[in-house]
Order: structure tokens, then C-alpha cells, then sequence
């Protein structure tokens, strides 16, 4: 590795930083104003490439170009208007992470809107009038239009800067940042700024975008992998600093571009491939500055809301009724299990959806009585996967052994990450649980020999009795209700109030004695242990795992099954998690565009049930009872 080398990747990773800032601060500014954590964005990003293949190559030339490139961010913009408009303004008066709910049912309506417009093939536009060519740099040819980036990024630094600083739409931006309550008050039209904010943190995505079509090709996998680049600028940079979303686009791209240049590094016997750390990098980098600076770079301490917050009814033990009633389910699920001659499929949904309500119970265990936001949830998940899939692969271990390890592999997992994660709070600690997941990820789909890499390991199916469906049905019956029926205790046992009441009040649980973070950091290993043995479970029922188990969006479906169902119930991750495995299945059997289905019918279960479907049916049922 020479120096010449090393400063020639660092040109490359300033022309990826234009990139990630473009997007980054367009979400860094509407999280700033609004408080919406947008799922979406990296959707915006995707259509302004996908807009701004479809002008350049229909008009051609370098007006074709550049102005499909403005085109394609206006476009954008007039999107991210309508969308705020026609939804995010109706749900600005719910819980933020419903609202977040709601941008990830955007996410799989916008995905396969682009699937239908423009297929599912990887488009690549026309090279850049007027920076086709490359410079030499250092005895190397460098890309023109890579220089071109370079400059454009400070470019936009300064305009938003001097936007932000000398405008009066500026000002107003920055005071709603810092208390949009104030704002409110002093008899600003918050709906019109909103609008007006989202339209602009949109434009920017849908220029970052654009200006990529020179490098990249439009793809309908972009939405996700730019969504999580993008997070992890702003939390590094600090939610609402658009400057620090600069700062951290420059450092992220920089640590990937130093990865390549330095390659493989022999120590001794072993070979480092520090190459392969892009794919993790960033999320390196972001879980060492939230250890390290909890706000991020350059952010602030959050300033705390004065929107009165509704008063969350006390968790009650189960009633007579209830009990009775999960008893009948129970008796249910256990009888279904003779359909397996009639209707075999069944019991395989079956077994998808007991899996699942294991999942989504212990993901709900930290996030409504725990009141810690997990991100990255399939950390453990996959954890418990692999710790069976390995104990048969390597040692042969009986089936029951390898359950039995499921739980304590994810377990430990979730003590040494709870440790770090239970020290912050909010978008903080949910993107910290992401970057540990990542993390997670990367090992298993780089230790080859070990993991088996992208193929995974094959070969993992239940012993006798339970290789026939309908006993390894009976068996995730009896597991799930073990698994609900202990997390449930737990909440009404002391360490369950005292985890509690550190998420309702930590400076009076502190007073009273109760130690708030070892109490969080146990809670988040039982959760943990509790989403390991999902995975040990799902390890069987495939017969094959693969670090998909790992992957973000098995952490989102967790959220969604959570959220659906309702926060503030504990009927509600089961339902959540029933409701979503079922339609999930169902739809991707009818049409190409389940994505799509699916997407608008979670958008039409937020807007009729703002609190998930057992929460706002709690809710309509008590208010329709009265006041004790």
C-alpha cells in the first residue's frame, strides 16, 4: 500500500460522501422538524434515479441530462409533497413509531410502483456531458465526473448553510429543530412548514439520486441499502445537524475507501481482508461514536417535547375471561393439528406463524414494557438460528440440545450488546441495535469456513418423532406458549414492575433504589434468549438457514408484527405477528405485487387503528363501558 494509493481511495470515498450527504441531510431535516423517523427516503432516493434515467435517455444530449437530473429532484420533491399531505399529515397526532409504520408500508408501495413502471431489470443511464473523460491524478486516471462530485457536495453544504442562516424559512427550521411546540405557539402554520420541510428534505434525496445515475445503475434494491446508509449519517452526525450529516457522509466514505486501499494484511497465519469490512463499516463506525458521543458528532442533547402524552393504562394481570379465552385458543391451535392429511400447507403456516408470535412477543418485551426501541432485533434471532444450526453441523448435537442452545446463544449475545445499547435512549438506542445486527451480519456472511458464508448451513431437520409436520406443529404450539406464558410472568414479578418503572419514570426509580440499567440490560437478554429460541425453531422448520435470518428487513418485519398488534398490549405482538405472517403468505401467493398489497393494507391498519389493532380496540371497548 503506497501513499499515492491511499490518497487516490480517499478522492474515491469524497465522490461517495456527495452521495450519502445528499440524502443524509434531506433526512436529517425532516427528523429535525417533523420527528418522523422516514423509512421511506431511501424510496425517494430510488425514483429520482429511476426519474432521471427516464428523461436523460428520452431527450438525450446535455440538456436531456442535467436537466433530467433537475427534473428527476423536482419530481421527487412534488412526491414527498403528496405524500405528506395526503397521509403524514393525518398521523402526526400518533405514536412516532406508527408513524414509522407507515413510511415502511410507503417503502413496498413505492417498490413495486417502480417494478411496474420501469420491471425489475437494473437500468444503467448515459455517462455525463461533459465529464465523460477521467484526469490523471498521481499517476492514475481519476473519473471527471467523481471530481465533479467532489465539488458538488460542499457546494449544497454552503446553500444549505447559508438557507438555514439567513432565510426566514431557515430560522424557522431551526427553532422548530430545537422546540416545534414553541413554534406552534408563537402562531406559525406548523402544516405548511411541515409540508414545506418534507418537500425540501425530499428534494435533496431525489438529487442524491439523480446524480448517481453516472455511477450506479437504478435498481429496485437500492431503497433499503441507501434508507440504512442514511440513518446511520444522521445518527453519527447527529439528528438535525446538517453539517454533521456532512461530517459523517466524509468520515464513512472515507473508512471504506482507507478498507480497500489497505486489502489484505498478513498477520502470522491469518490473513485480514479488511476489504470485506465495507459492507460493515459504516455501522462499525456508527456503534463506536454512539458509545463514545451519545448524540452523535455534532448533535445536541434532545430538547424534551411539552406534547402531553396520553396516560397509559397500568398492565393488568389476566382476567377470568382472558383465561378462558387462551385456553380455547390453545385447545384450537392443538386440534388444528389434525388438518395435516386434509390440508398440509396448513400446519406449515402454522408453524410460520407460532414462530413468529415468539419473535414478536420478545421483541415487544424491550419496546412496550421495556420502552427500549430495537432496530436490530434479528441479532438475536439469527443468533439462536446459527447456535443450533452449528451445534448439528459441527458436533452433531441432538435436536432438543440445539434448541436448548438457541436461547443461550442469543442470550449471551444480547448481554454483551444490551450493555452498550441500554446506555442510550430513543433513535439512538434503536440505531445502535441496527448497527449491532449489521455487525452480526457481516460475520456470518463473511467466516466462510465456519457459517458457510452466503450458502448458509444446510441439512438442519427435526429428529423422530418430530421430522413429521404435525408433531414439530404441536412442539412450536407448546414452545410459543411456554415462551408467552413466561414472558407474562416475568412483567408481573418485581424485576417486571421495576423494568417498568425505569421506562416511566428513571429519576424516581433511581431514588426509590432500583438499579435502571442493570434492570433494562437483564430485560434486554431475556428478550433476546426469547428471540433465539425463534430462531432455533425457524432453524428446523426450513431445514436450512442463511444469513438472511440476519438480515434488516427480518428486524423490520419484527417491528411491523409489534406495531400492528398495539404497544401498550400484550395481546397485541400475537395478534401483530398472526395478522402479518398470514397476510404476508396469502398475498405473495396472488400477485407479483404483494409488496404493494401489502404496503396499503398496513397504511389503511395505521389510519383505522392509530394504535395498533388490539390497543385501539382495548381502548373502543373501555370507552364504551365508562368510567368504573
Amino acid at each position: 500500500m503506497t501513499l499515492d494509493a491511499v490518497v487516490f481511495q480517499a478522492l474515491n470515498g469524497l465522490a461517495a460522501a456527495s452521495g450519502l450527504f445528499f440524502v443524509g441531510a434531506g433526512l436529517s431535516l425532516i427528523f429535525g422538524v417533523t420527528r418522523i423517523v422516514n423509512m421511506a427516503h431511501g424510496s425517494l432516493y430510488m425514483v429520482g434515479i429511476y426519474l432521471a434515467y427516464t428523461v436523460t435517455t428520452a431527450i438525450g444530449g446535455g440538456w436531456g441530462y442535467w436537466g433530467g437530473v433537475v427534473a428527476a429532484a423536482i419530481g421527487v420533491a412534488v412526491l414527498g409533497a403528496l405524500i405528506e399531505i395526503v397521509l403524514l399529515r393525518r398521523i402526526y397526532h400518533v405514536p412516532e413509531l406508527f408513524q414509522l409504520l407507515a413510511t415502511f408500508a410507503l417503502v413496498l408501495v413505492i417498490n413495486d410502483a417502480a417494478l411496474w413502471l420501469w420491471g425489475p431489470e437494473d437500468l444503467l443511464g448515459p455517462r455525463a456531458p461533459g465529464f465523460r473523460g477521467a484526469v490523471e491524478l498521481l499517476g492514475r486516471r481519476f473519473p471527471s465526473y467523481d471530481l465533479f462530485l467532489i465539488a458538488v457536495g460542499p457546494i449544497v453544504l454552503l446553500v444549505l448553510h447559508l438557507a438555514m442562516a439567513r432565510t426566514r424559512f431557515g430560522r424557522l427550521v431551526r427553532a422548530a429543530t430545537q422546540d416545534r411546540e414553541m413554534v406552534g405557539a408563537l402562531g406559525i402554520n406548523q402544516a405548511l412548514l411541515f409540508t414545506a420541510v418534507f418537500t425540501a428534505g425530499s428534494f435533496l434525496s431525489g438529487l442524491g439520486g439523480a446524480l448517481q445515475l453516472a455511477r450506479e445503475p437504478a435498481n429496485l434494491g437500492i431503497d433499503l441499502t441507501v434508507i440504512g446508509d442514511a440513518f446511520v449519517v444522521v445518527v453519527v452526525g447527529g439528528m438535525g445537524s446538517i453539517p454533521g450529516a456532512y461530517l459523517a457522509a466524509v468520515l464513512i466514505a472515507e473508512i471504506k475507501a482507507l478498507c480497500i486501499s489497505i486489502g489484505v494484511v498478513h498477520l502470522g497465519a491469518f490473513d485480514l481482508n479488511f476489504s470485506k469490512l465495507t459492507l460493515v463499516a459504516e455501522f462499525i463506525v456508527m456503534a463506536v461514536v454512539l458509545i463514545l458521543r451519545p448524540h452523535g458528532l455534532l448533535g445536541g442533547i434532545p430538547v424534551a417535547s411539552r406534547a402531553a402524552a396520553g396516560v397509559e393504562a397500568p398492565l393488568r394481570p389476566a382476567s377470568r375471561p382472558l383465561k378462558i379465552g387462551a385456553v380455547i385458543l390453545l385447545v384450537g391451535l392443538v386440534a388444528l393439528s389434525g388438518v395435516h392429511t386434509s390440508s398440509p400447507y396448513t400446519l406449515v403456516l402454522g408453524i410460520d406463524v407460532l414462530i413468529a408470535v415468539i419473535f414478536a412477543v420478545s421483541l415487544h418485551f424491550i419496546m412496550g414494557p421495556g420502552g427500549m426501541h430495537s432496530f436490530g432485533h434479528a441479532a438475536y434471532f439469527g443468533l439462536g438460528t446459527y447456535g443450533a444450526a452449528l451445534l448439528v453441523k459441527f458436533l452433531k448435537a441432538p435436536m432438543f440440545l440445539a434448541l436448548a442452545a438457541a436461547p443461550v446463544a442469543a442470550g449471551l449475545g444480547a448481554l454483551l450488546f444490551g450493555w452498550f445499547a441500554v446506555r442510550l435512549s430513543g433513535i439512538y438506542l434503536a440505531m445502535l441495535t441496527l448497527a449491532f445486527a449489521q455487525i452480526v451480519w457481516s460475520i456470518v456472511f463473511q467466516w466462510q469456513d465456519f457459517t458457510g458464508g452466503s450458502n448458509g448451513v444446510l441439512g438442519i431437520w427435526p429428529a423422530a418423532p418430530f421430522d413429521a409436520p404435525w408433531a414439530y406443529y404441536l412442539l412450536c404450539v407448546a414452545l410459543a406458549a411456554i415462551v408467552v406464558v413466561a414472558l407474562r410472568t416475568i412483567l408481573f414479578s418485581p424485576f417486571g414492575y421495576a423494568m417498568r418503572a425505569g421506562r416511566d419514570s428513571p429519576l424516581r426509580a433511581e431514588a426509590i433504589g432500583i438499579d435502571v440499567k442493570n434492570v433494562h440490560w437483564m430485560a434486554f437478554a431475556v428478550a433476546g434468549a426469547a428471540a433465539g429460541m425463534a430462531g432455533g425453531l425457524f432453524a428446523f422448520a426450513k431445514g436450512s438457514i442463511s444469513p438472511e435470518t440476519i438480515n434488516v428487513s427480518r428486524s423490520i418485519d419484527a417491528i411491523v408484527m409489534v406495531l400492528l398488534g398495539g404497544l401498550d398490549s400484550l395481546g397485541g405482538p400475537i395478534a401483530g405477528a398472526a395478522i402479518f405472517a398470514t397476510l404476508q403468505d396469502t398475498i405473495m401467493r396472488q400477485t407479483e405485487y404483494w409488496r404493494a398489497l401489502l404496503g396499503a393494507i398496513i397504511l389503511l391498519l395505521v389510519l383505522a387503528f392509530p394504535g395498533g389493532i388490539v390497543g385501539s380496540l382495548a381502548k373502543l371497548f373501555a370507552a364504551r363501558r365508562g368510567p368504573p
